[in-house]
């Protein structure tokens, strides 16, 4: 289920309204990443741009990039994923989100019915 008080990427990141704001990656991408063992982020203070590699998760399946759902700032990543990394398989909304980003401009992302047609 893909939750309607989110925004999308075209790339399967998804962003919480507001600044800052939570990001992970989807439910989509979790599932077809495979089971996650390994995350690397973006340190808090970096300088992201909309649709910029920031990132990478390691799956059993494969290594994926993490891409800048929007500009701004990276403010606090998820320290848990360290050592659980698996969270993004089991809570991808919840306790797997990735990092918090103080939003600069207006970014052109995807409510939920736009993203459940792109990946329908």
């Amino acid at each position: 289920m893909i939750p309607e008080n989110l925004r999308y990427s075209r790339d399967h990141e998804w962003l919480t309204e507001g600044s800052p704001a939570t990001v992970g990656v989807t439910a989509f991408a979790a599932d077809a990443l495979g089971d996650v063992v390994f995350v690397e982020l973006p340190e808090p203070g970096t300088l992201v741009k909309a649709g910029d590699p920031c990132g990478e998760i390691e799956s059993t399946k494969s290594v994926s990039e993490v891409y800048a759902p929007a500009d701004g700032e990276i403010t606090e990543v998820n320290v848990t994923l360290s050592d659980e990394p698996g969270l993004i398989n089991t809570d991808p909304y919840g306790a797997g989100w990735l990092f918090k980003l103080r939003v600069t401009g207006d970014p052109e992302l995807l409510d939920a019915a736009g993203y459940t047609a792109l990946v329908s």
